[in-house]
Protein backbone atom coordinates (compact mmCIF):
# COMPACT_ATOMS: atom_id res chain seq x y z
CA UNK A 1 0.00 0.00 0.00
CA UNK A 2 1.03 3.59 -0.56
CA UNK A 3 2.14 5.95 2.23
CA UNK A 4 0.49 8.54 0.16
CA UNK A 5 -3.29 9.39 0.67
CA UNK A 6 -4.32 8.21 -2.63
CA UNK A 7 -7.90 7.59 -3.90
CA UNK A 8 -8.46 5.96 -7.07
CA UNK A 9 -8.94 8.29 -10.05
CA UNK A 10 -12.13 8.91 -12.09
CA UNK A 11 -12.15 6.61 -15.26
CA UNK A 12 -12.78 9.56 -17.83
CA UNK A 13 -10.90 9.74 -20.56
CA UNK A 14 -9.80 14.09 -21.10
CA UNK A 15 -11.68 15.89 -23.46
CA UNK A 16 -8.24 16.87 -25.15
CA UNK A 17 -4.72 15.91 -25.20
CA UNK A 18 -2.90 16.79 -21.77
CA UNK A 19 -0.07 18.50 -23.87
CA UNK A 20 -2.92 21.05 -24.81
CA UNK A 21 -4.08 21.11 -21.36
CA UNK A 22 -0.32 22.07 -20.03
CA UNK A 23 -0.27 24.50 -23.05
CA UNK A 24 -3.51 26.03 -21.67
CA UNK A 25 -3.15 26.28 -18.38
CA UNK A 26 0.45 28.39 -18.40
CA UNK A 27 -0.74 30.65 -21.26
CA UNK A 28 -4.27 31.54 -19.28
CA UNK A 29 -2.99 31.74 -16.14
CA UNK A 30 -0.72 34.20 -17.15
CA UNK A 31 -3.34 36.46 -18.60
CA UNK A 32 -5.17 35.74 -16.00
CA UNK A 33 -2.78 36.80 -12.81
CA UNK A 34 -1.67 39.97 -15.28
CA UNK A 35 -4.57 41.34 -14.11
CA UNK A 36 -5.13 39.96 -10.56
CA UNK A 37 -1.45 42.07 -10.49
CA UNK A 38 -2.78 45.16 -11.59
CA UNK A 39 -5.74 45.01 -9.62
CA UNK A 40 -3.91 44.06 -6.49
CA UNK A 41 -1.12 46.79 -6.77
CA UNK A 42 -3.36 49.10 -8.32
CA UNK A 43 -5.52 48.80 -4.99
CA UNK A 44 -2.33 49.20 -3.00
CA UNK A 45 -0.57 52.49 -5.14
CA UNK A 46 -4.15 53.75 -4.75
CA UNK A 47 -4.04 53.66 -0.96
CA UNK A 48 -0.67 54.59 -0.92
CA UNK A 49 -0.60 57.93 -2.91
CA UNK A 50 -4.63 59.06 -1.54
CA UNK A 51 -2.55 58.85 2.30
CA UNK A 52 0.05 61.54 0.56
CA UNK A 53 -2.75 63.21 -1.33
CA UNK A 54 -3.91 64.96 2.26
CA UNK A 55 -0.81 67.44 1.97
CA UNK A 56 -0.10 66.95 -1.91
CA UNK A 57 -3.47 67.68 -4.00
CA UNK A 58 -1.68 65.94 -6.93
CA UNK A 59 -1.25 62.91 -5.04
CA UNK A 60 -4.69 62.54 -4.20
CA UNK A 61 -5.99 63.36 -8.01
CA UNK A 62 -3.00 60.44 -9.06
CA UNK A 63 -4.89 58.27 -6.50
CA UNK A 64 -8.25 58.88 -7.83
CA UNK A 65 -6.65 58.19 -11.96
CA UNK A 66 -5.44 54.55 -10.52
CA UNK A 67 -8.66 53.70 -8.85
CA UNK A 68 -9.96 54.33 -12.26
CA UNK A 69 -7.70 51.42 -13.71
CA UNK A 70 -8.51 49.12 -10.83
CA UNK A 71 -12.50 48.15 -11.18
CA UNK A 72 -11.23 47.80 -14.96
CA UNK A 73 -8.71 45.84 -14.16
CA UNK A 74 -10.91 43.67 -11.59
CA UNK A 75 -13.58 42.87 -13.91
CA UNK A 76 -11.18 41.49 -16.25
CA UNK A 77 -9.25 39.40 -13.98
CA UNK A 78 -12.53 37.58 -12.83
CA UNK A 79 -13.51 37.10 -16.67
CA UNK A 80 -9.88 35.68 -17.50
CA UNK A 81 -10.27 33.63 -14.47
CA UNK A 82 -12.71 31.63 -15.55
CA UNK A 83 -10.27 29.35 -18.02
CA UNK A 84 -7.47 28.79 -15.54
CA UNK A 85 -9.53 27.40 -13.40
CA UNK A 86 -11.87 25.16 -15.60
CA UNK A 87 -8.40 23.49 -16.71
CA UNK A 88 -7.36 22.80 -13.43
CA UNK A 89 -10.41 21.86 -12.52
CA UNK A 90 -9.98 19.00 -15.41
CA UNK A 91 -6.57 18.32 -15.50
CA UNK A 92 -5.72 18.55 -11.35
CA UNK A 93 -9.35 17.07 -10.38
CA UNK A 94 -8.32 15.06 -7.54
CA UNK A 95 -5.51 17.23 -6.45
CA UNK A 96 -7.15 20.64 -6.65
CA UNK A 97 -10.69 19.94 -4.77
CA UNK A 98 -8.77 17.62 -2.49
CA UNK A 99 -6.95 20.85 -1.56
CA UNK A 100 -9.97 22.44 -1.45
CA UNK A 101 -11.97 20.08 0.53
CA UNK A 102 -9.08 20.52 3.53
CA UNK A 103 -9.07 24.29 3.41
CA UNK A 104 -12.69 24.39 3.79
CA UNK A 105 -14.64 27.91 4.78
CA UNK A 106 -11.55 29.64 3.56
CA UNK A 107 -11.75 28.71 0.38
CA UNK A 108 -16.00 28.74 -0.02
CA UNK A 109 -15.41 32.25 1.41
CA UNK A 110 -13.37 33.32 -1.43
CA UNK A 111 -16.50 34.26 -3.45
CA UNK A 112 -18.39 36.63 -0.45
CA UNK A 113 -14.75 38.30 -0.03
CA UNK A 114 -14.41 38.91 -3.58
CA UNK A 115 -18.02 40.41 -3.62
CA UNK A 116 -17.47 42.33 -0.60
CA UNK A 117 -13.89 43.76 -2.14
CA UNK A 118 -15.67 44.41 -5.51
CA UNK A 119 -18.84 46.92 -3.74
CA UNK A 120 -15.72 48.68 -1.13
CA UNK A 121 -14.01 49.20 -4.63
CA UNK A 122 -16.76 51.09 -6.43
CA UNK A 123 -18.38 52.63 -3.01
CA UNK A 124 -14.46 53.89 -2.81
CA UNK A 125 -14.23 54.90 -6.30
CA UNK A 126 -17.63 56.75 -6.40
CA UNK A 127 -17.95 58.53 -3.41
CA UNK A 128 -14.74 60.39 -3.89
CA UNK A 129 -16.04 64.01 -3.88
CA UNK A 130 -18.76 63.00 -1.37
CA UNK A 131 -16.36 62.01 1.05
CA UNK A 132 -13.64 65.13 0.12
CA UNK A 133 -14.23 66.25 3.86
CA UNK A 134 -14.26 62.69 5.47
CA UNK A 135 -11.02 61.67 4.18
CA UNK A 136 -10.02 59.34 6.56
CA UNK A 137 -13.42 57.36 6.55
CA UNK A 138 -12.51 57.40 2.69
CA UNK A 139 -9.22 56.15 2.67
CA UNK A 140 -10.43 53.51 5.23
CA UNK A 141 -12.86 52.38 2.24
CA UNK A 142 -10.12 52.17 -0.18
CA UNK A 143 -8.01 50.39 2.29
CA UNK A 144 -10.25 47.87 3.37
CA UNK A 145 -11.09 46.99 -0.33
CA UNK A 146 -7.05 46.48 -0.72
CA UNK A 147 -6.89 44.49 2.52
CA UNK A 148 -9.93 41.51 0.81
CA UNK A 149 -7.74 41.65 -2.60
CA UNK A 150 -4.90 40.63 -0.61
CA UNK A 151 -6.65 37.77 1.30
CA UNK A 152 -8.02 36.59 -2.10
CA UNK A 153 -5.16 35.35 -3.51
CA UNK A 154 -3.62 34.29 0.17
CA UNK A 155 -5.92 31.77 -0.24
CA UNK A 156 -5.97 30.93 -3.54
CA UNK A 157 -1.97 30.53 -3.24
CA UNK A 158 -1.92 28.44 0.03
CA UNK A 159 -4.46 26.13 -1.71
CA UNK A 160 -2.67 25.68 -4.69
CA UNK A 161 0.22 25.08 -2.76
CA UNK A 162 -1.13 22.64 -0.82
CA UNK A 163 -2.35 20.46 -4.01
CA UNK A 164 1.12 19.81 -4.11
CA UNK A 165 1.66 17.86 -1.60
CA UNK A 166 -0.49 15.32 -0.88
CA UNK A 167 1.49 13.60 1.79
CA UNK A 168 0.78 16.58 4.11
CA UNK A 169 -2.90 15.82 3.41
CA UNK A 170 -3.51 14.10 6.48
CA UNK A 171 -2.14 16.68 8.50
CA UNK A 172 -3.97 19.71 7.55
CA UNK A 173 -7.18 20.14 9.30
CA UNK A 174 -8.17 23.24 7.86
CA UNK A 175 -6.96 26.78 6.72
CA UNK A 176 -4.32 27.59 9.35
CA UNK A 177 -2.70 24.67 9.40
CA UNK A 178 -2.16 24.59 5.80
CA UNK A 179 -0.36 28.08 5.84
CA UNK A 180 2.53 26.37 8.00
CA UNK A 181 3.85 24.36 4.93
CA UNK A 182 6.83 25.39 3.32
CA UNK A 183 7.02 27.92 0.39
CA UNK A 184 3.12 29.78 1.27
CA UNK A 185 4.35 32.89 2.47
CA UNK A 186 7.44 33.65 0.47
CA UNK A 187 5.41 32.35 -2.44
CA UNK A 188 2.66 34.66 -1.41
CA UNK A 189 5.50 37.85 -0.64
CA UNK A 190 6.59 37.21 -4.23
CA UNK A 191 3.31 37.11 -5.59
CA UNK A 192 2.72 40.99 -3.92
CA UNK A 193 6.00 42.59 -4.74
CA UNK A 194 5.11 41.25 -8.33
CA UNK A 195 1.98 42.85 -8.32
CA UNK A 196 2.87 46.40 -7.84
CA UNK A 197 6.10 45.68 -10.13
CA UNK A 198 3.76 44.94 -12.75
CA UNK A 199 1.50 47.80 -11.40
CA UNK A 200 4.24 50.25 -12.07
CA UNK A 201 5.13 49.33 -15.37
CA UNK A 202 1.57 49.22 -16.80
CA UNK A 203 1.16 52.84 -15.27
CA UNK A 204 4.35 54.01 -16.66
CA UNK A 205 2.66 53.60 -20.14
CA UNK A 206 -0.83 54.15 -18.79
CA UNK A 207 0.12 57.83 -17.97
CA UNK A 208 3.09 57.75 -20.08
CA UNK A 209 1.01 58.09 -23.19
CA UNK A 210 0.64 60.72 -25.75
CA UNK A 211 -3.35 60.55 -25.49
CA UNK A 212 -3.19 61.27 -21.73
CA UNK A 213 -4.26 64.58 -20.71
CA UNK A 214 -1.69 65.13 -18.21
CA UNK A 215 -1.88 69.03 -17.88
CA UNK A 216 -5.84 69.27 -17.75
CA UNK A 217 -5.59 66.78 -14.69
CA UNK A 218 -2.67 67.50 -12.94
CA UNK A 219 -1.28 70.94 -11.55
CA UNK A 220 2.65 70.24 -10.67
CA UNK A 221 3.21 66.57 -12.30
CA UNK A 222 4.29 66.19 -16.14
CA UNK A 223 4.42 63.31 -17.71
CA UNK A 224 8.10 63.12 -17.00
CA UNK A 225 7.54 63.23 -13.89
CA UNK A 226 4.95 60.32 -13.49
CA UNK A 227 7.13 58.27 -15.78
CA UNK A 228 10.17 58.58 -13.92
CA UNK A 229 7.65 57.96 -10.15
CA UNK A 230 5.99 54.62 -11.84
CA UNK A 231 9.44 53.65 -13.07
CA UNK A 232 11.15 54.10 -9.21
CA UNK A 233 8.19 51.87 -8.19
CA UNK A 234 8.42 49.09 -10.59
CA UNK A 235 12.41 48.94 -10.00
CA UNK A 236 12.25 49.22 -6.06
CA UNK A 237 9.46 46.29 -6.35
CA UNK A 238 11.62 44.41 -9.48
CA UNK A 239 15.38 44.49 -6.37
CA UNK A 240 12.74 43.18 -3.66
CA UNK A 241 11.59 40.34 -5.75
CA UNK A 242 15.29 39.56 -6.12
CA UNK A 243 15.89 39.01 -2.36
CA UNK A 244 12.77 37.08 -2.38
CA UNK A 245 13.49 34.66 -5.10
CA UNK A 246 16.17 33.18 -3.24
CA UNK A 247 13.52 32.38 -0.12
CA UNK A 248 11.29 30.83 -2.18
CA UNK A 249 13.03 28.85 -4.04
CA UNK A 250 15.36 27.36 -1.21
CA UNK A 251 11.73 27.40 0.71
CA UNK A 252 10.80 24.96 -1.96
CA UNK A 253 10.80 20.68 -0.92
CA UNK A 254 13.04 18.91 -3.03
CA UNK A 255 10.23 16.68 -4.56
CA UNK A 256 9.38 18.93 -7.76
CA UNK A 257 13.00 20.32 -7.92
CA UNK A 258 14.64 20.05 -10.96
CA UNK A 259 17.79 20.83 -13.57
CA UNK A 260 14.36 22.27 -15.59
CA UNK A 261 13.03 24.06 -13.11
CA UNK A 262 16.30 25.61 -12.06
CA UNK A 263 17.51 26.75 -16.02
CA UNK A 264 14.06 28.71 -16.22
CA UNK A 265 15.05 29.93 -12.69
CA UNK A 266 17.76 31.21 -13.77
CA UNK A 267 16.83 32.25 -16.86
CA UNK A 268 14.07 34.13 -15.05
CA UNK A 269 16.58 36.07 -13.00
CA UNK A 270 19.20 36.99 -16.04
CA UNK A 271 16.26 38.87 -17.68
CA UNK A 272 14.92 40.44 -14.37
CA UNK A 273 18.55 42.18 -14.53
CA UNK A 274 18.45 43.36 -17.52
CA UNK A 275 15.18 45.36 -16.98
CA UNK A 276 16.74 46.41 -13.60
CA UNK A 277 19.52 47.50 -15.23
CA UNK A 278 17.11 49.63 -17.83
CA UNK A 279 14.68 50.85 -14.99
CA UNK A 280 18.09 52.60 -13.02
CA UNK A 281 18.96 54.04 -16.36
CA UNK A 282 15.25 55.41 -16.88
CA UNK A 283 15.02 56.69 -13.44
CA UNK A 284 18.02 58.35 -13.39
CA UNK A 285 18.41 59.31 -17.46
CA UNK A 286 17.60 63.28 -18.67
CA UNK A 287 13.90 64.16 -19.21
CA UNK A 288 14.27 63.97 -22.85
CA UNK A 289 15.58 60.37 -22.74
CA UNK A 290 12.45 58.79 -20.18
CA UNK A 291 10.52 56.20 -21.90
CA UNK A 292 12.95 55.04 -24.87
CA UNK A 293 13.72 51.87 -22.64
CA UNK A 294 10.25 50.84 -22.24
CA UNK A 295 9.61 48.28 -24.80
CA UNK A 296 12.93 46.55 -23.78
CA UNK A 297 11.91 46.82 -19.78
CA UNK A 298 8.28 45.22 -20.92
CA UNK A 299 9.89 42.61 -23.25
CA UNK A 300 12.46 41.49 -20.33
CA UNK A 301 10.09 41.24 -17.41
CA UNK A 302 7.32 39.50 -20.00
CA UNK A 303 10.49 37.09 -20.39
CA UNK A 304 11.12 37.09 -16.86
CA UNK A 305 7.31 36.17 -16.15
CA UNK A 306 6.88 33.37 -18.93
CA UNK A 307 10.00 31.48 -17.74
CA UNK A 308 8.74 31.88 -13.67
CA UNK A 309 5.31 30.40 -14.83
CA UNK A 310 6.87 27.52 -16.98
CA UNK A 311 9.03 26.84 -14.15
CA UNK A 312 6.18 26.56 -11.69
CA UNK A 313 4.57 23.83 -13.93
CA UNK A 314 7.40 21.98 -14.12
CA UNK A 315 7.85 21.59 -10.78
CA UNK A 316 4.01 20.99 -10.37
CA UNK A 317 3.97 17.57 -12.59
CA UNK A 318 7.17 17.09 -10.83
CA UNK A 319 5.78 17.34 -7.35
CA UNK A 320 2.96 15.50 -8.39
CA UNK A 321 4.26 12.49 -10.23
CA UNK A 322 4.51 10.48 -7.47
CA UNK A 323 1.17 10.27 -6.11
CA UNK A 324 -0.09 10.47 -9.43
CA UNK A 325 1.64 6.82 -9.90
CA UNK A 326 0.15 6.05 -6.73
CA UNK A 327 -3.15 6.73 -7.91
CA UNK A 328 -2.90 4.83 -11.33
CA UNK A 329 -2.35 1.63 -9.30
CA UNK A 330 -4.67 2.41 -6.95
CA UNK A 331 -7.15 2.87 -9.68
CA UNK A 332 -6.10 -0.21 -11.12
CA UNK A 333 -6.62 -2.68 -8.29
CA UNK A 334 -10.28 -0.96 -7.98
CA UNK A 335 -10.89 -1.80 -11.49
CA UNK A 336 -9.56 -4.77 -11.08
CA UNK A 337 -11.88 -5.61 -7.87
CA UNK A 338 -14.77 -4.02 -9.74
CA UNK A 339 -14.68 -6.12 -12.49
CA UNK A 340 -13.79 -9.26 -10.77
CA UNK A 341 -17.24 -8.58 -8.49
CA UNK A 342 -19.47 -8.50 -11.50
CA UNK A 343 -17.66 -11.73 -13.24
CA UNK A 344 -18.73 -13.44 -9.45
CA UNK A 345 -22.21 -11.90 -9.67
CA UNK A 346 -23.14 -13.27 -13.02
CA UNK A 347 -21.76 -16.62 -12.83
CA UNK A 348 -23.45 -16.61 -9.52
CA UNK A 349 -20.63 -17.68 -7.53
CA UNK A 350 -20.27 -15.96 -4.17
CA UNK A 351 -17.00 -15.73 -2.32
CA UNK A 352 -16.29 -16.55 0.69
CA UNK A 353 -14.55 -14.70 3.48
CA UNK A 354 -10.69 -15.22 3.23
CA UNK A 355 -11.36 -16.33 -0.71
CA UNK A 356 -8.59 -15.37 -3.27
CA UNK A 357 -9.98 -13.65 -6.16
CA UNK A 358 -9.56 -14.53 -9.78
CA UNK A 359 -7.73 -12.57 -11.78
CA UNK A 360 -10.36 -10.83 -13.82
CA UNK A 361 -9.53 -12.74 -17.04
CA UNK A 362 -10.45 -15.76 -15.45
CA UNK A 363 -13.48 -14.46 -14.05
CA UNK A 364 -14.75 -13.51 -17.63
CA UNK A 365 -13.43 -16.95 -19.23
CA UNK A 366 -15.22 -19.03 -16.50
CA UNK A 367 -18.50 -16.97 -16.27
CA UNK A 368 -18.77 -16.22 -20.04
CA UNK A 369 -16.62 -18.28 -22.63
CA UNK A 370 -16.43 -21.30 -20.78
CA UNK A 371 -19.72 -22.12 -21.92
CA UNK A 372 -18.36 -23.18 -25.81
CA UNK A 373 -14.81 -23.48 -25.23
CA UNK A 374 -12.55 -25.27 -23.37
CA UNK A 375 -8.67 -26.10 -23.50
CA UNK A 376 -8.50 -29.50 -25.18
CA UNK A 377 -11.60 -30.09 -26.20
CA UNK A 378 -13.94 -29.46 -28.64
CA UNK A 379 -17.35 -27.79 -27.20
CA UNK A 380 -19.76 -26.04 -28.86
CA UNK A 381 -16.57 -23.68 -29.82
CA UNK A 382 -13.17 -24.72 -30.97
CA UNK A 383 -10.59 -25.31 -28.13
CA UNK A 384 -8.04 -22.91 -26.42
CA UNK A 385 -5.52 -24.91 -28.25
CA UNK A 386 -6.65 -24.09 -31.95
CA UNK A 387 -7.28 -20.13 -30.84
CA UNK A 388 -4.36 -20.06 -29.50
CA UNK A 389 -2.51 -21.01 -32.92
CA UNK A 390 -4.50 -18.55 -34.59
CA UNK A 391 -3.67 -15.85 -32.35
CA UNK A 392 -0.76 -15.99 -30.57
CA UNK A 393 1.16 -12.78 -29.28
CA UNK A 394 -1.88 -10.83 -31.31
CA UNK A 395 -4.79 -10.16 -28.61
CA UNK A 396 -5.80 -7.31 -30.68
CA UNK A 397 -6.74 -9.80 -33.53
CA UNK A 398 -8.56 -12.23 -31.12
CA UNK A 399 -10.53 -8.68 -29.50
CA UNK A 400 -11.75 -7.61 -32.65
CA UNK A 401 -13.29 -11.27 -33.45
CA UNK A 402 -14.85 -10.98 -30.00
CA UNK A 403 -16.44 -8.19 -30.81
CA UNK A 404 -17.52 -8.92 -34.37
CA UNK A 405 -16.93 -12.83 -34.99
CA UNK A 406 -18.01 -14.33 -38.15
CA UNK A 407 -18.44 -18.25 -39.71
CA UNK A 408 -14.66 -19.99 -40.26
CA UNK A 409 -16.05 -23.36 -40.27
CA UNK A 410 -18.91 -25.22 -41.51
CA UNK A 411 -19.15 -27.79 -38.68
CA UNK A 412 -19.52 -25.14 -36.10
CA UNK A 413 -22.30 -22.87 -35.74
CA UNK A 414 -20.88 -18.68 -36.06
CA UNK A 415 -20.43 -17.58 -32.66
CA UNK A 416 -22.52 -14.63 -31.64
CA UNK A 417 -20.55 -11.27 -30.59
CA UNK A 418 -19.70 -11.19 -26.83
CA UNK A 419 -20.20 -7.90 -25.23
CA UNK A 420 -17.77 -7.23 -22.72
CA UNK A 421 -16.17 -3.52 -21.34
CA UNK A 422 -12.67 -2.95 -22.81
CA UNK A 423 -11.06 -3.85 -19.99
CA UNK A 424 -12.70 -7.19 -19.86
CA UNK A 425 -11.81 -7.91 -23.57
CA UNK A 426 -8.23 -6.97 -22.87
CA UNK A 427 -8.30 -8.88 -19.30
CA UNK A 428 -10.19 -12.07 -20.97
CA UNK A 429 -7.99 -11.78 -24.45
CA UNK A 430 -5.08 -11.95 -22.26
CA UNK A 431 -5.46 -15.23 -20.25
CA UNK A 432 -6.84 -16.95 -23.27
CA UNK A 433 -3.50 -16.27 -25.34
CA UNK A 434 -1.63 -16.61 -21.77
CA UNK A 435 1.03 -20.07 -21.44
CA UNK A 436 -0.80 -22.80 -20.00
CA UNK A 437 -4.08 -22.14 -21.05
Amino acid sequence: MSPLPAPHDIPLPLPVSPLFLEVAIVFLFLIHILFVALMVGGSLLTVAFEIRGRRRPDCDTLAREIAATVTVNKSLAVVLGVGPLLVMNVFYTVFFYSANALTGAAWLAIIPLVTAAFLLTYLHKYTWERLADAKSLHIAIGALASVLFLIVPFVFLTNINLMLFPDRWTSVHGFLTALVLPNVLPRYLHFVTASVALTGLFLMAYFGRASYPVEGVFREFDRRALRRRFASIALGATGLQLLLGPLLFFTLPAVGVSWALAFNILAGISLALVAIVLLIHEVTAPAACLGVRYLAIATALTGTVIFMAYGRHLYRERALEPHRAAMAARTAEFGEAALAAQMRAKAGIHRTKGEVPLPPGEQVFKSICSACHARDTRLVGPPLTEVDRIYKGNPAALIAWVKAPGKKRPDYPQMPAIKLTEVQYQAVADYVLSPGH
